[in-house]
């Protein structure tokens, strides 16, 4: 055991012997390095492609989307790699994404990145509503599209300048309950919650309504010789598995809203 020490010290004291070792420990390292990113260059990744055609604007299901290996030297950073980013998801406005072509990231998006993504959804016969918002009024910007709010209304009756409204001049009450919501939007009409990257600002909340529950809230809206203020309220409905159906909440407020006001219409 002493010798093999002795010998381990004499060969470690020889600065020829030493550097010898260091180079071919170099170049080990380099070579291995080099097989390393050699071979991730050249072994294929599997990747998602278009199998048909796919234009602006439409949902991309899984039929639509393909596999195929190809050598990661080919790929460039904006291509998506893995089918579960493409698929559901939805071809952007602009871009026509060609049949057996890879698919890029500025080239799918959600739904709600669409410029007219709500009119997807909103059931036939019915009118879209769009209600002014601030992050307060969102509690907290905490009112996502798909969740259902009731819509409260707080009436005033005008007082004088300088004086207090009293009790017997206020009403407040629930009025539509059970009311999807379709989009969130701020001022310059962008998706709220499009980019979680970015933080916006709520201005409107969009949601469509049966034409008669439109006009009723249309009107609540402008009251004459009344101040009003429509007012959003979160419900649990969206947790459910078969939400209720949007409906009149109070049948006293909404005769008073058609007592106090005319609406005509064309024949």
């Amino acid at each position: 055991m002493g010798n093999l020490t002795l010998g381990l010290k004499k060969f470690l004291a020889n600065k020829n012997t030493v550097t010898v070792v260091c180079v071919v420990a170099a170049i080990l390292v380099l070579y291995l390095g080099y097989n390393a990113r050699v071979n991730a260059a050249v072994n294929p990744v599997e990747v998602p492609y278009a199998k048909e055609t796919i234009s602006p604007g439409i949902q991309i299901t899984q039929d639509m989307v393909g596999t195929k290996k190809v050598p990661p030297a080919m790929l460039e950073e904006d291509e998506i790699r893995n089918a579960s980013e493409v698929i559901d998801k939805y071809s952007n406005a602009d871009s026509v994404i060609p049949q057996g072509s890879l698919f890029h990231k500025r080239s799918v998006v959600e739904k709600e990145q669409l410029p007219a993504s709500i009119i997807l959804d909103y059931p036939k016969g019915e009118v879209l509503y769009n209600l002014s918002v601030n992050t307060n009024s969102t509690y907290g910007n905490s009112v996502f599209p798909g969740n259902y709010i009731d819509l409260y209304v707080r009436i005033t009756k005008r007082v004088a300048e300088g004086q207090q409204a009293t009790d017997d001049q206020i009403m407040y009450g629930k009025l539509i309950e059970n009311v999807k919501v379709l989009a969130v939007k701020d001022s310059d009409g962008n998706a709220v919650f499009a980019n979680l990257d970015e933080t916006r600002t709520p201005s409107m909340v969009i949601f469509s309504l049966p034409h008669e529950y439109y006009i009723l809230l249309k009107k609540a809206s402008y009251l004459g010789t009344y101040s009003s203020e429509i007012v959003p309220v979160p419900t649990s409905e969206s947790l459910k598995n078969k939400p209720g159906d949007v409906k009149i909440a109070n049948n006293d407020i909404k005769d008073f809203i058609n007592q106090v006001t005319v609406w005509t219409e064309d024949k």
